[in-house]
């Protein structure tokens, strides 16, 4: 599954999980912005792993939730030509029981991943456009689609992002560009092994573990590739059973 020629963005590059798609879309050949923002030396220490493994890829840090900021960001990675695939990853946690969630606390999860959806894939969308050929990825969670105590916030901003990538995925099938959803469950990761001990994760995993990293990327690899082209507005469940 080649994408040798393609330029991508993978927005939250810093983290485990935007890490290992990052990985994986340039170990198939594309040319990948990598995105962060509070954790720059993240991003340039993946950006100098995936050059010594043969890749292409570059940091850059800007902050999802200044809309200028991200504009401009835009700009730059347009200068040379189209993002051709979108990888909607960054999102936070700010989790509490809904009569104790503040204004703060929702906001701030909706703003970075809904807004920052908008943000990023709206100014990259119409030179896309122009090519007719497109993939756009929105890294949701299961918790969008069963819920999840404490994570109102969470769930709504995932929710909503299903809801847009259906409506999305009509406007521009036609210019050869697909748009889905990844609804990954637990996946190991700092984050999850702090909430999440073993048997929690077998009572709650049918497969009886978590998820790994490099299996999201793999069904992130195989969406952004040629022989996907058929498959768009969907939202596709990673999470080894739960539901």
């Amino acid at each position: 599954m080649t994408l040798a020629g393609k330029r991508a963005l993978v927005t939250g590059a810093s983290g485990a999980l935007g890490g290992a798609i990052a990985r994986r879309l340039a170990a198939d050949g594309a040319n990948v912005w990598l995105h962060a923002h509070a954790h720059a030396d993240a991003a340039q220490q993946l950006a100098q792993d995936i050059a010594a493994a043969g890749g292409r890829a570059q940091p850059i840090v800007f902050d999802l939730g200044d809309e200028a900021a991200t504009r401009a960001a835009c700009e730059q990675m347009l200068h040379d030509g189209a993002v051709q695939i979108i990888v909607n990853n960054a999102g936070v946690h700010d989790d509490a029981v809904f009569p104790a969630l503040r204004s703060p606390q929702w906001h701030r999860v909706i703003d970075l991943s809904l807004h920052g959806f908008y943000r990023v894939t709206q100014p990259l969308l119409l030179p896309m456009l122009r090519t007719r050929w497109g993939r756009i990825v929105n890294i949701t969670s299961v918790a969008a689609i069963a819920g999840n105590r404490g994570q109102v916030n969470y769930a709504a901003a995932k929710s909503a992002l299903h809801g847009a990538t259906r409506a999305l995925s009509l406007e521009v099938a036609s210019r050869g560009i697909t748009v889905n959803a990844v609804a990954p469950g637990i996946i190991a990761s700092p984050m999850a092994d702090a909430a999440f001990d073993a048997k929690r994760i077998a009572d709650l995993v049918p497969a009886g573990r978590a998820g790994r990293a490099d299996e999201v990327a793999a069904l992130v690899g195989f969406l952004a590739s040629d022989e996907a082209g058929y498959i768009t507005g969907q939202v596709i469940s990673i999470n080894g059973g739960m539901v």
